[in-house]
């Protein structure tokens, strides 16, 4: 994408960002959510940011497994590492924390296809787990929904999520003539996601990817108390995925806005107020805020950034190019 284009882009987001935030705004009392920010339960409030530093934790462990199943014998810490700076970037440049990973890994050597490769496996499965966490809600979500052609929506998703599972994990027993006829970009995008599902560790893969959304429906379980805002345990872990599922939608800048939207429009069918669905997500956002300036933090003392010069780096890559896959 060129330079032009990625502004237009970054500016468009920017755009929905404040657009669907003042909407919200300018509906509500602002006195109120005013109040529920200042007087929310301080312990609650660490609560949920300590769940949200150790979930980053749990997402280092899904993408070493990610990588070590593409064969790149990254250590843990640096992982973590690499992890943590990419959640600050998340929270000062639009899609920021990819590109950081992806850049971090080549300066530890990591060939591109890997490289490229581990974030869209990351990406993929991440999403893949929030559609079990979604399905395994389903029965209680459906008692919830009154609106028939959004609940028809969400099952039409979950359906093709569980179809495209299924055709990932029987790849390797399909016709040649089969593979031979779909585009060569998504045999390759298959096989890609294919090895960290297909290789031995992919049940603790799987469950790495679930424990991280049930952390964050935890913190927005432990802010709901923190606020006083009647909102059960299962109410949490029926609505909150769907808010995650929204705020995943590159259209905004770091989900701000679409997932406050979708946090007011969710908690409402559990019958909480809208001034403390939104200040429930308000503190979820300020919670990862906290937990990207320590990445920040991190960033300043990184190896990565302090011992490497440019023509190391360059010298790095290529060498690693240069290796047999």
């Amino acid at each position: 994408m060129k330079p032009p284009a990625k502004a237009l882009v970054t500016l468009v987001k920017f755009a929905v960002s404040i657009g669907i935030l003042v909407l919200l705004l300018h509906g509500q009392d602002l006195s109120s959510l005013k109040a529920d920010l200042l007087t929310v339960d301080l312990n609650m409030l660490a609560l949920a940011v300590l769940l949200l530093f150790g979930q980053t934790f749990v997402l280092c462990h899904r993408w070493i497994l990610i990588l070590h199943a593409m064969n790149v014998p990254l250590n843990w810490l640096p992982g973590w590492r690499i992890l943590i700076i990419s959640t600050f970037f998340n929270q000062v440049l639009p899609a920021g924390g990819d590109a950081v990973r992806i850049w971090m890994l080549r300066r530890n050597g990591v060939q591109w296809s890997q490289t490229i490769g581990s974030i869209v496996a990351d990406r993929f499965l991440a999403m893949l787990a929030l559609g079990a966490v979604i399905l395994a809600g389903m029965p209680f979500l459906l008692q919830r929904f009154s609106d028939h052609s959004l609940l028809l929506a969400i099952i039409v998703v979950l359906a093709v999520a569980c179809f495209c599972l299924i055709c990932l994990l029987t790849l390797n027993r399909w016709p040649p003539r089969m593979i031979a006829a779909l585009p060569a970009g998504i045999v390759q995008f298959a096989m890609l996601v294919r090895a960290p599902l297909a290789a031995a560790g992919r049940g603790t893969l799987m469950a790495a990817a679930v424990v991280i959304h049930l952390i964050t429906v935890a913190a927005c379980y432990v802010l709901a108390i923190g606020l006083d805002a009647p909102l059960s345990a299962l109410n949490a872990f029926v609505l909150v995925p769907l808010v995650i599922l929204s705020s995943a939608v590159p259209i905004s800048i770091g989900g701000w806005g679409v997932r406050e939207g979708a946090m007011v429009a969710a908690l409402g069918l559990a019958g909480i107020a809208s001034d403390k669905a939104l200040a429930i997500s308000v503190l979820l956002g300020l919670g990862g805020l906290i937990v990207g300036l320590f990445g920040g933090l991190v960033w300043l003392i990184a190896p990565e950034r302090t011992n490497f010069s440019r023509d190391e780096a360059r010298a790095t890559a290529e060498r690693a190019d240069a290796a047999p896959v």
